[in-house]
């Protein structure tokens, strides 16, 4: 079955189950004027949150599996006005603690910067880079162990994401296309109004930015496993196989077609 008609089955199941009431999609599976004429994501992700919420048990596992388990689930940001953004998590980053080099808790040496780092599992820790942009990580098991947050594909809210991004960028552009609005860590950041202001905080209990279960968990043979971005000056941490993310996903920040074809070869395709 296509994916979208798939996707669209598994949200009219969703809408006629009396568990759950039924979600009004905010926005409708239409083309914004000089946006991406490709079909936008399903709305089939909407579930009411007190039902749905990941709490902490799900935070609580350790770096690399929490990194995994992320692929798929939804994050969701409540803007001040009473939007929500709705992004389904497609790649992330393992960072594990003292023993690795490229973390910002390498040695254990715990600071003002990073104390978000050695908080309980599902802790927020946003950090800025360049003096200009902000990476988004979620605290795992183990000691300054957290999990890097690195592209999102866009679900619900992209004429606000597209308004965030436009606010964040001094220089007029292009219009955005939707692949474009999350695919990195300071892009999704931009794009769900994510500063310092939400450092330390917990995805549990915060009333503006939490995560749900997504409908349709990626298979083994669906993520992919390689080195993380921009820690060439790392030794050997530089070449450990510590970002995951969704095969044949278009959203995706950078993708390793080496790694890719080696799966094929070893006859893992997407989604079998």
């Amino acid at each position: 079955m296509p994916r979208k008609r798939k996707l669209l089955a598994q949200l009219s199941a969703l809408q006629n189950s009396t568990s759950f009431p039924q979600i009004d999609a905010v926005e409708q599976l239409t083309t914004t004027p000089g946006a991406d004429p490709s079909p936008k994501s399903s709305k089939y992700f909407m579930i009411e949150k007190k039902n749905s919420q990941l709490q902490e048990d799900f935070f609580n596992q350790p770096c690399v599996s929490l990194a995994k388990s992320f692929l798929g689930q939804i994050l969701v940001r409540k803007l001040p006005d009473g939007r929500e953004l709705w992004g389904r998590i497609v790649e992330t980053e393992a960072y594990l603690g003292g023993e690795d080099e490229a973390s910002h808790s390498k040695g254990g040496k715990q600071t003002q910067r990073n104390a978000a780092m050695f908080m309980k599992p599902g802790t927020l820790y946003v950090y800025q880079i360049y003096g200009i942009y902000f990476c988004m990580n979620v605290s795992s098991q183990g000691e300054g162990a957290a999990v890097l947050l690195r592209s999102l594909e866009p679900l619900q809210g992209l004429d606000a994401m597209r308004e965030l991004r436009r606010a964040s960028r001094k220089a007029p552009t292009r219009l955005l296309k939707d692949w474009q609005l999350c695919n990195g860590p300071s892009k999704l950041c931009q794009a769900f109004g994510i500063d310092k202001a939400f450092d330390q905080r917990d995805l549990t209990q915060d009333a503006a930015i939490w995560m749900v279960p997504g409908q349709d968990p990626p298979g083994e043979q669906d993520v992919v496993t390689t080195t993380r971005i921009g820690i060439g000056n790392r030794g050997e941490w530089a070449q450990k196989p510590l970002r995951f993310y969704l095969r044949g996903n278009r959203f995706v920040s950078v993708v390793d077609k080496k790694v890719e074809r080696e799966m094929a070869a070893r006859g893992h395709s997407p989604g079998s």
